[in-house]
């Protein structure tokens, strides 16, 4: 397949990520989580987020969101997100049926959730007839490349704490959110109120594997049955792990986010120098143009990407840990023989 700017799952792994994994890859070791890199990085992870934090990994985002919002949510509850949040349009419908909880989805602008957009969903408490708001949930980055600021993270938080809800918090790309507000992991979410975590790496540069991170005890409440249950429990979860402890140990996320960021930018650049409009902030990874549907189509037959909006022609470029410059110019210069 010709590398493109289709997803950041598009590429490969780290070099440090696959010594990692044969590093974990001698001798035996004890199943189900029961081993030493599992305990090693369940160490890190406390450094990384704060002594109360406790890590479940899982196999992908999916059972990472679905964990997080089982831990805050029974069936009879329901999860504020934004419209265009990844577990209400990616992810099948499965907070629905595993949880069996409801999303209150709210219409935004730039995929940002705000307290006053929240409110409106902030009804029937009490009333048995409607599902009763116990969480929200908000993506950092978001679907559309827009990063949250701490003290905009900070005032969902108070604004759920406030009627006894809870914040989540969808981190599949928490790294180039990290990168590109020069926080750390912990200031961007234990510090702010978030109450629980879905973490991940494999957009940049794991292999597979994600977290689900409780960062408020409360809601750890038989998670590793409720993990199970939800068939996430990994029989072989040190290479799990082994991959996280070098991607948290070693800089790599850093490195990888910084680099998928800076090609974005360039990218943007090269775009608006052609009079391509792009849609969002450029702050992370993403690129979102409007292009005539003539031309998206076209330059799809040798590049693969996603339509975003075809009602409005609006595409998502994503850069990755491996794109090069030389992809990008490549790439510019075919939009440009068509435009």
């Amino acid at each position: 397949m010709r590398r493109g700017f289709g997803s950041d799952n598009h590429s490969g792994i780290s070099r440090e990520i696959l010594t990692a994994i044969g590093g974990a890859n001698e001798d035996h070791a004890l199943a189900y989580g029961d081993d030493e890199w599992c305990a090693r990085t369940e160490g890190i992870f406390r450094e990384t987020f704060g002594p109360e934090a406790k890590v479940y990994f899982v196999f992908n985002g999916t059972g990472a969101n679905v964990l997080c919002i089982d831990a805050m949510c029974r069936s009879h509850e329901a999860v504020v997100c934004a419209e265009t949040a990844h577990i209400n349009v990616d992810e099948c419908g499965a907070p629905q049926r595993v949880v069996g909880c409801r999303l209150l989805t709210v219409e935004t602008a730039d995929g940002k959730l705000t307290p006053e957009l929240v409110r409106t969903r902030l009804h029937g408490f009490g009333f048995e007839h409607h599902s009763q708001p116990k969480a929200i949930s908000i993506s950092q980055p978001t679907e559309l490349g827009t990063l949250y600021s701490l003290e905009e993270i900070r005032a969902l938080a108070d604004l759920a704490h406030s009627y006894n809800m809870y914040l989540h918090m969808d981190g599949a790309r928490l790294a180039n959110a990290a990168v590109a507000l020069g926080k750390s992991f912990k200031e961007m979410t234990t510090e702010v109120g978030v109450d629980c975590l879905s973490f991940g790496g494999t957009k940049n540069g794991m292999l597979m594997g994600e977290s689900c991170v409780i960062l408020n005890r409360v809601l750890d409440v038989e998670m590793k049955y409720r993990r199970k249950q939800m068939t996430q429990l990994c029989s072989k979860m040190r290479f799990i792990a082994a991959q996280f402890e070098a991607y948290l140990t070693t800089g790599l996320w850093r490195r990888n986010a910084e680099h998928s960021n800076a090609m974005a930018q360039l990218l943007q650049k090269e775009v608006k120098e052609l009079g391509v409009r792009v849609m969002y902030p450029v702050q992370v990874n993403s690129v979102f143009v409007q292009l005539p549907a003539d031309i998206w189509h076209a330059l799809q037959k040798e590049y693969f990407f996603y339509d975003w909006d075809e009602a409005q022609n609006v595409v998502r470029w994503m850069c990755s840990f491996d794109t090069t410059e030389e992809d990008i110019h490549s790439f510019v210069a075919s939009l440009k023989r068509l435009l």
